[in-house]
């Protein structure tokens, strides 16, 4: 029986998706061969990643003005692809200045990766509430080489509300775990950046969408493979990129184009939310942590209304446990924060949200 995942990533891929990689695996569109044993300079590999750029372009709406890019390391490489490729100065040089906004545990860790190479500056942070809710957006600073915000805080369950304007400025962001969950104007952006393994496809993969005027300002002591103008000028190929991977996002991106793209699948994400956090704010047990201007679609951690913290504890144990044996899966809350976390993409069905409320209910009857 295959149970409902609620991992925040490597997390679950939609079911058409499994079984036709499963069908293909031994001889991909008549080639006789597996993608995981094509050469990535072949004419069979062509097509795919082709295919696979095409498709994103497409139900992104990506302009033509910015490049797309199929990279590796996950989006924590791109905590320093970003830094050394848009503000990083020459030997000697005064480093230029980024603006960061700190909303939960990976934004800090990108502002911290980016102090090793620009003059970077924290100008709003939620940390105070642990990472509750969105801060206000701070005026640009127009003397910055970028500015830095992840859209959706995994961990937290925050997201922002609305693309936040800067002007001339840049805006680079992490849209890991809310990509192609919702609509999203890409021009408002300079970068966007998306480790696969939550919404995408397997871990393995990082897209990355680079306005074409932001790539080649890396200074020559970029080592070669952190440099966005050597993997454009090679389309992706400067080295072999993870071609299974790129693979795997096309048949996602097909499956989603056949609910009807993004606009289709942002109408089932909100009833899913929606229905879940109804849930929660009547719950007699449990109850979201997030401020409601600030909760995410894609992420919603929950905890017990418990004040003891043994008790607290021991029922979030149990909760886990529980579920787990009911085929609800990889719903304990990350190790640094606790409490429990339901993450459901784009590939989680109404069904699943449905059948862990249901759960829900029942184990709050024997509390």
């Amino acid at each position: 029986m295959r149970v409902y995942n609620f991992s925040p990533g490597p997390s679950t891929l939609p079911l058409p998706v499994l079984e036709r990689a499963a069908a293909e695996m031994s001889d991909v569109n008549g080639s006789g061969q597996s993608v995981m044993e094509m050469s990535h300079r072949s004419k069979d590999f062509k097509p795919i990643i082709e295919k696979t750029e095409a498709l994103l372009r497409e139900l992104m709406g990506i302009p033509p003005s910015y490049r797309v890019l199929f990279l590796q390391g996950g989006a924590s490489l791109q905590f320093s692809m970003i830094p050394l490729n848009l503000g990083a100065g020459e030997w000697g040089n005064p480093k230029k200045t980024a603006s960061y906004i700190e909303t939960g545990i990976w934004a800090k860790k990108a502002a911290d990766e980016a102090a090793k190479y620009v003059d970077c500056a924290v100008r709003a942070s939620s940390k105070d509430k642990a990472y509750t809710y969105i801060p206000p957006f701070p005026a640009p600073n127009p003397a910055d080489a970028y500015c830095h915000l992840t859209l959706n805080n995994t961990i937290v369950g925050t997201k922002w509300p609305a693309v936040p304007e800067t002007g001339a400025v840049p805006l680079a962001a992490d849209i890991s775990s809310c990509i192609l969950s919702e609509a999203l104007d890409v021009s408002k952006f300079g970068i966007l950046y998306a480790g696969a393994q939550k919404n995408l496809g397997p871990a393995g993969t990082t897209v990355v969408i680079i306005r074409e005027d932001l790539i080649g300002h890396a200074p020559p002591w970029v080592p070669a493979l952190l440099r966005y103008d050597l993997h454009a000028e090679e389309g992706s190929m400067y080295n072999t990129p993870p071609c299974y991977g790129i693979y795997i996002i096309g048949l996602v991106l097909e499956w989603l184009k056949a609910q009807g793209g993004v606009a289709g699948i942002a109408k089932i994400n909100a009833e899913k939310a929606r229905f879940f956090y109804d849930y929660l704010d009547n719950s007699r047990i449990f109850y979201s942590p997030v401020e409601k201007s600030s909760r995410s679609i894609m992420n919603i951690p929950f905890v017990p209304r418990e004040t003891d913290a043994d008790r607290r504890k021991d029922l979030e144990t149990r909760f886990v446990r529980e579920a787990a044996a009911s085929g609800l899966i990889n719903l304990a809350g990350h190790r640094l924060v606790g409490g429990m976390r339901a993450s459901i993409y784009n590939a989680m069905p109404l069904e699943g949200v449905q059948a862990l409320v249901d759960f829900m209910r029942k184990f709050e009857k024997t509390r």
